[in-house]
């Protein structure tokens, strides 16, 4: 017995294997595989949750300055021209652009082509038209327009805040 552990030369050296140095091209490509569906999940899930965020953003902006119109309205016993009168600062919206703002009741001409309007043409406010024109920064006054579907809305007076396309 050679080398054997009741041996008097004691143990056997030990086999000397080449390790492992790296992953194999087929590990590799699993991994890869896996991180590309992990991907594939997460971004649109976190585009959409940015984009809820934007959304929630505006109505928490409309709501103040909604606030800020009702104020100058009661000291002043109509809405303001110019969101700038009824604001100190008037915010940018949610994508960095100006909120819309349209005073209904000073009777500028041209101004009921302006209105908001929703699915059967009515206008969407009596006294003013705020919003922002959403992701895409465009805005139609008709609701039913799909560039219009974006946008974030005022409208019932302030009864209702939010999505154009929920509304």
């Amino acid at each position: 017995m050679r080398g054997g552990i009741g041996s008097p030369r004691g143990p056997a050296p030990a086999v000397r294997r080449r390790g492992r140095r790296g992953f194999t091209l087929l590990e590799l490509m699993i991994a890869m595989g896996i991180l590309a569906v992990l991907t594939a999940i997460a971004v649109p899930l976190f585009v959409n949750y940015k984009e809820r965020t934007r959304v929630k953003q505006a109505v928490n902006d409309l709501r103040i300055m909604q606030a800020g119109i009702r104020i100058f309205r009661d000291e002043f016993g109509a809405p303001p021209n110019q969101l700038s009168q009824a604001l100190e600062s008037v915010p940018k919206d949610p994508w960095g652009r100006d909120y819309e703002y349209l005073n209904l009741v000073n009777g500028a001409p041209g101004i009921n082509g302006k209105r908001r309007k929703d699915k059967n043409l009515v206008p969407i406010n009596s006294e003013y038209d705020l919003y922002s024109k959403g992701a895409d920064g465009q805005s139609q006054a008709p609701l039913t327009s799909p560039v219009s579907h974006d946008d974030v809305i005022r409208a019932n007076d302030g009864a209702y805040m939010g999505l154009a396309e929920d509304y």
